[in-house]
């Protein structure tokens, strides 16, 4: 079930230091809002404010940052963002020990670590496609989803209770923590990495140029245009519709609050072991046709959500549902990732990773004020409604022929 080989000590470091960071990401999940109601009784307009704001602005500051990031070394960037992170959240609890802690300053915070994120992951895909062989990719990937979804199940239970006892303030220590830990082993991964090479078609443009490359690569490119599309829309649709489906149960339905975190907690076991499934369902069938067909299935599940109903079908309505989207993101997420790096030029990678981060995360911030808006509007259950009819239509994005160049599809074969 599951491909046991090799990936070598550096692979495995640099493993280590993002299952500690994501880890840290999940305990101190929903931190900043529940710091900005419980310490610093802020309203929901507020609050809506900190989580869209933030991660829109800090999408827009970190444009510049991917023509930044691909002609430097790889490694030194991710340990400065690991350490900008670290810095950043560790002003959070200094801040509150103090009694100057504000929204303001979470918002702030919230900027600095979203821009740091993309530069991060910009830097991190294109260093990972560089330290493993093409036919490990998927393996590779299959690991970090498979280690994400983990994170996932146990973050946010043990993160809850780490708020009970120590407070909110706590679980945003754990997290800059994860970040110097994780710095700390990239910095251990050893090895030489050569300087990116400014020659050819690979030299950085003028700087206005530079930070529209990544967009203009994506957008042109036969492969990656279809699923750039499908996968910023399916993740708006699926981002956008989650606080709704919160003041759905919470509030119009009676779900206690455990029963809430059960119905998207305990789904999160099928991440894992899609993920696990990932590389199998590719040797069998080929990478091309199952990512086409788990991604069409991924859009299927959405609109049951609109078919909550109070009590103990509605909460196993919930499960079922969460557990086929999810298994399907498991197996779909890690070939996808393949994929995508089967089609990016070396030197453009991190320049096209960081225009792809910075676009999900801009249309995940549009999608979810418009969604509370429409919610308003018509109410929860339509909103939610509305998102998974559109969902229907996303597989249509998906490219319809394999694009990857012949040698990458027969060296995957090969390994398959």
């Amino acid at each position: 079930m599951v491909d046991r080989r090799r990936l070598g000590r550096q692979f495995g470091w640099l493993w280590a230091a993002y299952g500690v960071s994501t880890f840290g990401t999940w305990l101190a999940f929903d931190a900043f809002s529940l710091i900005a109601i419980l310490v610093l009784q802020a309203g929901p307009a507020e609050v809506s404010v900190l989580a869209a704001a933030g991660l829109a602005v800090g999408a827009v500051v970190a444009v510049p940052l991917g023509p930044w990031v691909e002609f430097r070394r790889k490694r030194p960037v991710m340990v400065a963002m690991d350490l900008t992170r670290f810095v950043a959240l560790m002003s959070v609890p200094a801040a509150y020990a103090l009694g100057l802690l504000s929204v303001v300053q979470l918002l702030v915070v919230s900027v600095v670590v979203g821009a740091a994120d993309i530069a991060f992951n910009a830097a991190s895909g294109a260093y990972l496609k560089a330290l493993v062989r093409p036919e490990d990719l998927l393996v590779a990937n299959g690991r970090f989803e498979s280690t994400t979804w983990t994170a996932t199940v146990l973050g946010p239970p043990v993160g809850t209770a780490a708020i009970g006892l120590f407070g909110p303030a706590m679980t945003v220590v754990a997290n800059a923590v994860s970040y110097l830990i994780s710095a700390a082993g990239i910095r251990a991964i050893g090895g030489s990495e050569p300087r990116p090479v400014r020659t050819g078609a690979h030299r950085p443009p003028h700087p206005p140029r530079a930070q529209a490359e990544g967009w203009r690569y994506i957008l042109t490119h036969p492969a990656l245009r279809p699923l750039f599309f499908n996968t910023v829309l399916v993740n708006g649709l699926i981002l956008a519709t989650s606080p709704l489906l919160a003041v759905l149960m919470l509030g119009d339905l009676g779900f206690a609050p455990w029963q809430y975190g059960l119905a998207f907690g305990l789904p999160c076991v099928g991440g894992i072991i899609g993920s696990r499934l990932a590389h199998r369902f590719v040797s069998r069938f080929g990478r091309h046709k199952v990512m086409l067909t788990v991604g069409t299935l991924r859009a299927c599940w959405s609109l049951g959500l609109a078919f909550i109903c109070p009590g103990a079908a509605g909460l196993v309505l919930v499960i079922a549902v969460e557990f086929g989207l999810i298994t399907c993101m498991g197996v779909f997420n890690p070939v996808f990732a393949t994929y995508r790096f089967a089609h990016m030029e070396t030197g453009r990678i991190a320049r096209t990773l960081s225009a792809w981060s910075v676009t999900s995360k801009l249309t995940v911030a549009a999608m979810t004020g418009l969604w509370g808006l429409m919610a308003g509007i018509t109410g929860p259950r339509t909103a939610i409604a509305i998102a998974g009819l559109l969902m229907l239509l996303t597989p249509f994005l998906l490219p319809r022929q394999d694009h990857a160049p012949q040698h990458e599809g027969d060296l995957i074969r090969s390994t398959t």
